[in-house]
């Protein structure tokens, strides 16, 4: 999963695109943010791809692993990130486990390879004047290699400025990796939820 660029769009201002690469099943999901680029929606996007496209692939598995880049709404640092994860785990009772790539490593990334560039070579040259129109060219990217993509329009609204305080933190069932522990760690499901 990778947090891409915002884009600007004429008519309605700008949006999001926050993407979710099913390696296995070679598909993509790709929610279409309005409102700002946070953690909550990120982890939101996350949640969204679980209940409508997840959980009827995997309907057994009870861990999920995300490998993401280190920065950005789902960055390494990003306390809220780890907050929205560890309710996301509550909610749906998975184990989360998170590989963040190193710095400047985000090439290595296969949702960069597998999914994004085919979007932008889909949407080369075409105006995004509408919500619609970017859903449209967005659900309507393939490949030889049978690549599909759902892409979801999301209207929340996403403060921006949310802190997590270090009580909050101390709260997190989260087991940190023993190799590079600030980037590879499991959040488990809390016994008591928020």
């Amino acid at each position: 999963m990778v947090n891409v660029y915002d884009f600007k769009n004429l008519s309605d201002g700008k949006v999001a695109p926050y993407g979710v690469y099913d390696i296995v099943h070679n598909t993509g999901f790709v929610n279409v943010g309005t409102d700002h680029d946070t953690a909550s929606f990120a982890v939101e996007s996350v949640r969204r791809w679980w209940n409508s496209v997840g959980k009827a692939l995997y309907p057994h598995k009870r861990k999920l692993l995300i490998t993401s880049d280190g920065g950005g709404s789902n960055g390494v640092r990003n306390r809220l990130w780890k907050k929205e994860l560890q309710q996301l785990a509550n909610e749906t009772g998975l184990s989360i486990s998170m590989t963040h790539l190193p710095p400047a490593t985000s090439k290595w990334n296969k949702i960069e390879h597998r999914l994004f560039s085919y979007i932008s070579i889909n949407w080369r040259g075409k105006p995004l004047t509408s919500l619609e129109t970017i859903i449209e060219l967005l659900s309507h990217t393939t490949t030889a290699q049978g690549l599909t993509i759902t892409a979801v329009i999301d209207k929340n609204i996403y403060p921006i400025g949310v802190k997590v305080t270090d009580e909050e933190m101390a709260k997190l069932n989260i087991i940190h990796n023993q190799f590079h522990p600030e980037w590879n760690y499991t959040i488990r499901p809390a016994v008591s939820s928020y």
